[in-house]
C-alpha cells in the first residue's frame, strides 16, 4: 500500500482548514452567523445552523485527500460544530447529511465514515445539551480549548469506528495508522480556530456596542437641559459639549439665518453671528433632510476662506413641531476621515435636542397658561375683596382711626404683593405675611364670630412654596365654609408633622365641602402650581367631615425641617 506521509497529509488538511476559515470569515459578515454568535435556540436559527454546517461537512469531503480508497478530510469539523451550536437533533442531522453524502462516494470506509459522522454530530449535540442545562442563561460561545477537546474526542471515536466497521480489517488498520495523527491534529485545531473567530467577533461587537452605548449615554446626560431655547449662549455651550464628546474637528449650531455658535478648527473665519453661507446648510434647512459631504465623493467647500482646514461636514436639521428652526453641523479636517459612529451620534444628538426644544416650549406654554390663570384669579379676588375692604375701612375710620390706618396698611400690602410680578417660588414666611394682611381685613368684617388660630413653628418659615398658595385656600375656607356660620366660626392654620411628609393645613369648622367637589378655579390653579413645583404626584390633601370640619393640606417640599430644627 502506498500511503501518503503524515507531514504531507497534515499540510493538505491544513490547506482545507484554511479554506474553511476563509469561507467562515466571509460568512461572519452575513446574518447567518447571528444564531452561532448568540447560541440561539429558535427553530429558524437551528435550520440555519443545520444548513451551514451540513455544507461544511459536504465541502470537507469534496476537498479531502484520497488515501488508498478512503478520504482524509475535515468533514468532522462541520459535524462537531453543528452539534455544539444546534444541539443533539441538529448535530445528528448534520452528521447524517454529511455521512450520507460520504456513503454515496463509495470506498471500503463509506459505511464506517457515514456512521462515525453521525456519531460525531450526536456526541457534540449531547455535550451542547449538558452545557445548556448547566448554564441556561449563558449565551456566550464555547471556548476554543473546549471545542478542541470535543473535536479531538470525536476524531478519536471516528478512528475507533473505522477499525470496528471498515472491512477488511488489515486495510482499515493501515489506513488509521496513516490518517489518525494528521486528523487528530488538523481537525481539532481547525474547529478551535473557527470558534476563536466567532468569540473574537462577539467580543469585538460587544465591546463596540458597550463603548458606543456608554458614549451615547454620557453625551445624552451632558446635553439634557443645556439647550432650552435656540439662542447664542446655550448654543455655544452645546457646541463645546458636542466637540468634546464626539472628538470631531469642529461643531457649529445655527438657526435658519445665522451661525449661533462655532468651536474648533476654522474658528478664525467661522464666526458666531455671521450669516449662513454654506449651500449644504441651506439645502438641509430647505429640504428638511440630513446633508453629508464626506470629503471624497462629495467635497465640502468653505465659503468663508480658501484656506479652511475643514474637509467634510455633516449637517443635521433641527425641527420643532415639524418645522426646521436650525441645524447642528459636525466637521472633520481634510486630514481625517468622517467616522460612521460620529455620523450616527450626530443624528441621534439632533433628535435629543429636538425633544428638548419641544419639551421646553411645552413647559413655557404651561407656565404662561398657569400665570394667566393666576392673574385671572387675582382679578376675580381684587374687585370683590377691595369693595369689602373699603366698606370695612369706611365703617372703622370714625370709630378707631388707628385701626383704620392699620387696615389701609394691610390693604396696601396685600394689593402691592399680589399685583407685583412675583417669582414662581416664595417661602412660607412670605405667604403667611400676605395671608395675615388679608385675614386682618376679613376678621373685622366677621367680627367676634370668627376666631383664627395659628400654629406655625419657626423652623418651617423658610420652607419653599409656589407663590400665591396659602391665601386662595384661606379665602376658599371663608367664602365657601365659614361665611355660612352665624357664630363660632373658627379658622386654623397649622403644620401637621409626619415622619414621611410635613403639610401646611388650612382647617375650618364648617364642614361644608361637597363630597365630590368642583374645586373651582382658585383651588385648581393652586393644585396645578403645586404639581409643577413638586411633581405630578403632588396634590392637595382634602378631608371633609360634614358639619364638623374641612381640612385642605399643602405638602411641604424638601427635608423634614422640624427634625432638622430639633436636632
Amino acid at each position: 500500500m502506498n500511503f501518503v506521509p503524515h507531514g504531507f497529509l497534515i499540510l493538505s488538511l491544513v490547506q482545507q482548514m484554511s479554506l474553511f476559515l476563509v469561507i467562515a470569515y466571509l460568512l461572519s459578515k452575513t446574518p447567518l452567523f447571528i444564531p452561532i454568535v448568540q447560541l440561539s435556540e429558535r427553530l429558524p436559527h437551528r435550520i440555519c445552523i443545520y444548513l451551514l454546517f451540513s455544507a461544511f461537512c459536504i465541502l470537507g469531503t469534496y476537498f479531502g485527500k484520497p488515501v488508498d480508497g478512503a478520504i482524509a478530510n475535515t468533514r468532522a469539523i462541520g459535524a462537531v460544530l453543528g452539534g455544539l451550536f444546534g444541539g443533539p437533533v441538529v448535530g445528528f442531522l448534520v452528521g447524517l447529511t454529511g455521512g450520507l453524502h460520504r456513503y454515496q462516494l463509495g470506498g471500503f470506509t463509506d459505511f464506517a465514515c457515514a456512521i462515525s459522522t453521525c456519531c460525531e454530530g450526536l456526541l457534540a449535540g449531547c455535550i451542547h445539551a449538558i452545557y445548556r442545562k448547566r448554564r441556561p442563561l449563558n449565551d456566550r460561545p464555547y471556548s476554543p480549548i473546549f471545542v478542541f477537546i470535543v473535536t479531538f474526542i470525536a476524531e478519536a471515536m471516528q478512528m475507533l469506528l473505522l477499525l470496528l466497521l471498515a472491512k477488511p480489517y488489515p486495510q482499515a488498520l493501515a489506513l488509521v495508522k496513516t490518517i489518525y495523527l494528521p486528523m487528530l491534529i488538523a481537525n481539532p485545531i481547525g474547529a478551535a480556530l473557527f470558534m476563536a473567530m466567532i468569540t473574537d467577533r462577539k467580543s469585538i461587537h460587544e465591546k463596540f456596542s458597550s463603548n458606543y452605548s456608554q458614549r451615547a449615554l454620557h453625551l445624552a446626560q451632558r446635553i439634557v437641559g443645556v439647550l432650552p431655547d435656540l439662542n447664542t449662549a446655550s448654543a455655544k455651550q452645546m457646541a463645546e459639549i458636542l466637540r468634546q464628546e464626539t472628538g470631531v474637528s469642529a461643531v457649529a449650531i445655527t438657526n435658519c439665518h445665522q451661525v449661533l455658535a462655532f468651536t474648533g478648527l476654522g474658528n478664525d473665519h467661522h464666526l458666531a453671528g455671521t450669516p449662513i453661507t454654506s449651500q449644504l446648510t441651506y439645502q438641509a434647512i430647505v429640504n428638511n433632510q440630513v446633508m453629508f459631504a464626506d470629503g471624497q465623493q462629495i467635497h465640502y467647500h468653505c465659503q468663508c476662506s480658501t484656506n479652511c482646514p475643514l474637509g467634510s461636514a455633516l449637517v443635521i436639521p433641527l425641527r420643532c413641531a415639524g418645522e426646521v428652526i436650525g441645524t447642528v453641523k459636525l466637521y472633520e479636517s481634510k486630514r481625517k476621515m468622517f467616522l460612521s459612529i460620529n455620523r450616527t451620534l450626530g443624528e441621534g444628538i439632533a433628535h435629543i435636542i429636538e425633544e428638548q426644544l419641544v419639551s421646553s416650549r411645552v413647559i413655557q406654554q404651561q407656565n404662561l397658561l398657569t400665570q394667566a390663570e393666576l392673574k385671572l384669579v387675582r382679578a376675580q379676588i381684587h374687585p370683590h375683596f377691595l369693595f369689602n375692604a373699603l366698606n370695612t375701612i369706611t365703617a372703622v375710620i370714625r370709630k378707631d382711626p388707628h385701626q383704620a390706618r392699620q387696615l389701609i396698611y394691610d390693604l396696601a400690602l396685600f394689593l402691592r404683593t399680589s399685583l407685583k410680578q412675583q417669582p414662581e417660588q416664595t417661602t412660607l414666611a412670605d405667604e403667611l405675611k400676605l395671608t395675615r394682611a388679608y385675614l386682618h381685613i376679613e376678621q373685622l368684617r366677621y367680627g367676634d364670630r370668627l376666631s383664627i388660630h395659628w400654629d406655625i413653628p419657626a423652623c418651617f418659615m423658610a420652607s419653599p412654596l409656589p407663590n400665591f398658595t396659602l391665601q386662595p385656600l384661606v379665602e376658599n375656607a371663608l367664602k365657601h365654609g365659614l361665611s355660612q356660620k352665624l357664630k363660632d366660626a373658627r379658622l386654623s392654620i397649622y403644620i401637621r408633622q409626619d415622619e414621611d411628609q410635613n403639610s401646611l393645613i388650612v382647617e375650618d369648622n364648617a364642614g361644608l365641602f361637597p363630597e365630590q367637589p368642583n374645586h373651582g378655579l382658585g383651588l385648581n390653579i393652586v393644585k396645578t402650581r403645586l404639581q409643577n413645583f413638586l411633581g405630578q404626584q403632588a396634590d392637595l390633601e382634602i378631608d371633609c367631615c360634614p358639619g364638623i370640619y374641612t381640612r385642605v393640606g399643602v405638602p411641604l417640599s424638601g427635608e423634614n425641617h422640624a427634625q432638622r430644627y430639633i436636632s
